[in-house]
């Protein structure tokens, strides 16, 4: 299958359903159609072609929706860049998969130029907003006024769909490709196992860079749903949404979800709408969950479990599970079974599967299952192996089938429903001149999740203090990657091999918890 597909069956079924909601825009599917049709004739002028890779940096909005499906239209790869990075992150993950093309909203006017200048790949800037484009940019508007309707190149498959960058175990991050098949797969698996609900109203509030926002984009295009889409998550903006629009389907991270319920102005009655609440992206805390549970009580949940390489959703933890006796028995907190569309083992070092109940490495083999990294062949044969995803998750499987995440193996941090990998922010601080050596674990944070803490031994004679160490970071790495927190010590616990020994690091924050994630 193919991911414009959606669009064509929802132009022949039901043409004047509204398909995107933003701000005080509204488009029904027949002037989508004709939109993404435009943009991606203009993406052919412009010398787009199959396989050819498309980025975007911008906030969450319904140009969002026309840059996925014109890329798609024209055959091209979308690649979505993180706009919580920084140029240097920005810029690398432009280079390396050679995008030619940017298109940026207002917000990120002012990074251009340095993103030009560190990415010279560039070639063509559009401007997505709604004013003039600056010089040197062309118009969205533009392009699409005057461009005539393109052909669909029907591309699907295995072709390459979109690259996601996520963290590095390197120090770099890594390029996710996921196919027309993956998403096609991840989506219509969720859809048959938690049950479809056509007509539905979903917001979007989670970033579209991400595989969460852009896996249930792809879903609820495939489904011909109505997405109400937010810039970018505020407590203030759900609940307005969530009043004006009639929205029936929310997906939050379990930080927001939090934020939510914490605002000042969150009542109930106000959100009665609401038909199901979808969370994921980490772990949720036993007291959050419970509290959301009763304060909707009428309300179905599910939980989604899955990563960047899956293109989403493997499993998750039905409506069903979220009753008073699964919460008695402790069900609710597991992350459901095997969808659908994969397989799932729990297996030891050596890859062998371990008896129920016994804590192993959890690995996925399926349909939905990325094409590896981009020209990361080692890292790539290191994930996949013998057709299984090893996740790096830690969990382990009930005699139902049920999995329950209970640490994490690799070495990444889960923080907001963002991943950090310690290396990328150990590299990072390894270059300040007074650190002599560093360690990144993390920490429980009722707010995050899970927060960075860094832990540092500074060289002989040489100083520098929490904020400076932070400051340092955050002009290389995006926000959420700096450290919230920095300990100095004058040594470092060190294994035989002279290797730091992150569970010593890790345990006095832990100590007591059932489990080694948050």
């Amino acid at each position: 299958m193919y991911l414009t597909q959606g669009l064509h069956r929802s132009l022949q079924n039901h043409p004047e359903r509204i398909a995107t909601i933003f701000a005080d825009r509204r488009q029904t599917f027949r002037q989508l159609a004709d939109r993404v049709s435009r943009l991606a004739g203009a993406l052919h002028r412009l010398g787009v072609g199959r396989g050819d890779r498309v980025a975007m940096l911008a906030l969450n909005s319904d140009r969002y929706v026309e840059y996925f499906q014109a890329a798609w239209w024209v055959g091209a790869a979308a690649n979505p860049v993180n706009t919580r990075w920084s140029v240097h992150e920005i810029a690398y993950s432009l280079k390396d998969c050679d995008s030619r093309i940017l298109i940026v909203d207002d917000q990120f006017l002012p990074l251009v130029d340095a993103i030009r200048e560190q990415a010279p790949c560039v070639q063509t800037v559009i401007h997505a907003g709604d004013g003039a484009a600056p010089p040197g940019m062309l118009s969205w508007e533009d392009l699409i006024a005057s461009s005539a309707p393109a052909q669909d190149a029907m591309c699907g498959g295995s072709e390459l769909a979109a690259i996601l960058y996520t963290g590095g175990t390197t120090g770099f991050p890594k390029g996710v490709m996921l196919s027309h098949d993956n998403f096609w797969i991840s989506s219509i698996a969720r859809m048959a196992e938690m049950g479809g609900q056509p007509g539905s109203v979903s917001l979007i509030a989670t970033p579209l860079f991400h595989v969460g926002g852009a896996g249930r984009l792809a879903g609820q295009s495939i489904a011909g749903n109505t997405v109400v889409i937010l810039p970018a998550f505020t407590p203030e903006s759900v609940l307005q949404a969530v009043e004006r629009h009639g929205v029936s389907d929310l997906m939050l991270v379990p930080t927001m979800l939090q934020m939510l319920l914490d605002h000042p102005r969150f009542e109930r009655a106000k959100m009665s709408t609401i038909r199901r609440i979808s969370y994921g992206a980490s772990p949720i805390s036993l007291p959050l969950l419970e509290r959301t549970l009763d304060l909707f009580p009428d309300v179905e949940f599910a939980s989604a479990y899955g990563m960047t390489e899956t293109a989403a959703a493997v499993c998750g933890n039905p409506p069903a599970n979220h009753g008073p006796e699964a919460r008695g028995n402790g069900l609710v907190r597991s992350v459901g079974r095997a969808g659908f569309a994969c397989e799932i083992r729990i297996v030891d070092a050596g890859g062998q599967e371990l008896p129920r109940g016994s804590v192993g490495e959890i690995i996925i083999r399926g349909g939905c299952v990325m094409l590896g990294y981009w020209n990361k062949p080692e890292e790539t044969a290191a994930a996949l192996r013998d057709g299984w995803l090893h996740t790096g998750d830690g969990g382990y499987m009930d005699e139902d089938g049920n999995i329950y995440i209970v640490d994490r193996i690799k070495d990444m941090i889960v923080s907001g429903g963002e991943n950090v990998y310690s290396a990328e922010v150990e590299n990072v601080l390894a270059r300040h001149p007074a650190v002599s050596v560093c360690a990144v674990i993390g920490i429980p944070s009722r707010q995050w999740g899970e927060a960075v803490h860094a832990v540092v031994v500074l060289k002989p004679g040489m100083q520098a203090g929490e904020e400076e160490l932070r400051t340092h970071c955050r002009h290389w790495l995006a926000g959420y990657k700096a450290p919230k927190t920095v300990e100095f010590r004058n040594a470092m616990p060190l294994s035989a091999a002279g290797k730091v020994v992150k569970t010593q690091l890790r345990e006095p924050y832990w100590r007591g918890s059932a489990r080694n994630v948050n």
